[in-house]
């Protein structure tokens, strides 16, 4: 659902900006990417369909552990 928001923000503001649609499908491949690795959260679903676990007993956040995601946190 994250992923939809941003790539929605991305194309309009492609748009606005006069960029053709490969330079607006381009720009939002790597606004994605960068967006998800900066954030460095993931959902439990992700956490969980990768091969993680959701450890609850850190002191901020819920930790994935495990799998794809190992370390990040769960949001």
């Amino acid at each position: 659902m994250r992923i939809r928001r941003i790539l929605a923000a991305v194309f309009a503001t492609a748009a606005l900006a006069g960029l053709g649609l490969t330079g607006a499908a381009t720009a939002a491949t790597a606004t994605a990417g960068s967006v998800t690795a900066i954030a460095g959260s993931v959902t439990p679903g992700e956490c969980t369909d990768n091969g993680g676990t959701i450890d609850r007993s850190t002191p901020v956040l819920p930790t994935c552990r495990g799998g794809m995601y190992d370390g990040q946190t769960v949001d």
